[in-house]
């Protein structure tokens, strides 16, 4: 019988080596644990949705009817997936600063940044951070990102969203702008228009990655504002949201009040419909 993983561990003789080593077992694990137990209570909860009452779901899984209610109340919400599973990385662009001649994170970029690290811990996720650099390099082939970043500031990005089949970013004389190329509407931010408006669009969506063995979630607002606005949908709307497109590929274009003193979202809601793409 193959020795198991805390038997290997152990039979390690640098002390500092089995340390590491123990260490990211033990993340893996607290991972494992609670993706089995949002599953868990996904299951419980679909079934519930199909009209088992919970004591026959208890009787069929060898369960008590109240440990059955308490695994459907309590712990990692099931609609935490959307976001991905065990651990993500939130993405943020590094821009140029003239002054003092270093690479910083805008503090607008900083703000959605850090809300959407707030959001996927709140979903019981692991949140790591990185950025795109200021030449626009990101490594895009890896589990569980969530990019904010549009196609001004990544050519990367800009690649990976032209691979959309649905929502496409254009420019023309007076800006960025997105365009449904289903229906053929046009979605621009309002200080576009005459006269100006506290309003934005923004992208979002889960989208391929360039090597083809996974996906990225992917928000940007024509202004920064259209990002907070999209953290904030997110915010209010991810069951929703995971009710619809659970792990599919998909994009959407949001529209975005703001306070146009702080730059704040008032609202935000869906402008488009919600696309899957796997139903092209």
């Amino acid at each position: 019988m193959p020795p198991s993983d805390v038997e290997r561990i152990a039979a390690i003789d640098d002390p500092f080596q089995l340390l590491r080593v123990a260490t990211e077992r033990l993340s893996a694990a607290q991972q494992e644990v609670t993706e089995l137990a949002r599953l868990r209570r996904r299951v419980i909860q679909d079934l519930h949705a199909q009209g088992l009452s919970y004591a026959q779901i208890a009787k069929e899984a060898g369960l008590t009817r109240g440990r059955i209610h308490q695994i459907r109340h309590t712990g990692p919400a099931p609609e935490g997936a959307f976001l991905g599973r065990g651990a993500v990385t939130v993405v943020t662009p590094l821009r140029f600063d003239a002054a003092t001649s270093r690479s910083v994170v805008a503090l607008d970029d900083m703000r959605a940044g850090k809300r959407l690290e707030d959001l996927a811990r709140s979903f019981g996720l692991d949140v790591a951070t990185d950025n795109v650099t200021v030449d626009g390099e990101i490594n895009l082939n890896r589990s569980g990102l969530l990019v904010i970043c549009g196609p001004r500031m990544s050519a990367a990005m800009r690649d990976t969203y032209d691979r959309d089949p649905v929502i496409r970013w254009d420019r023309d004389d007076k800006g960025w702008l997105l365009r449904d190329t289903r229906t053929g509407t046009v979605y621009r931010s309002g200080s576009q228009s005459d006269p100006q408006r506290p309003t934005d669009s923004a992208y979002l969506g889960r989208l391929a990655r360039p090597d083809g063995n996974g996906t990225i979630i992917a928000i940007a607002g024509i202004h920064p504002s259209g990002s907070l606005g999209v953290i904030q949908l997110l915010a209010n709307e991810t069951a929703t949201l995971w009710g619809q497109v659970e792990d599919h590929r998909f994009s959407a274009v949001v529209a975005v009040e703001y306070d146009p003193t702080t730059g704040e979202p008032i609202r935000a809601e869906l402008a488009s419909p919600l696309y899957r793409h796997d139903e092209d």
